[in-house]
């Protein structure tokens, strides 16, 4: 396998990064966007859920700390 020159690589550099970008553009028109509406019900269901998250996990936290002090506590006697 013979290895091509800096110069050849370097010159098929500016068509590929033209190539790119146009396929880019060509793949952003064909994207569907949310609508407003879309974006705030679903941030709010996010926020939602990761208020969720954090008090189920607190919780879950609280409840092994707790646990396992009292088994450090009966072990340690």
């Amino acid at each position: 396998m013979e290895s091509e020159s800096i110069g050849a690589r370097l010159g098929r550099w500016p068509v590929a990064v033209k190539d790119y970008v146009g396929e880019l553009q060509m793949e952003m028109r064909r994207v569907s966007w949310p609508s407003w509406k879309q974006v705030r019900s679903t941030t709010m269901v996010v926020i939602a859920a990761v208020f969720a998250f954090a008090a189920y996990f607190y919780i879950v936290d609280l409840i092994f700390g707790r646990a396992i002090t009292k088994v450090f506590t009966v072990l340690s006697k």
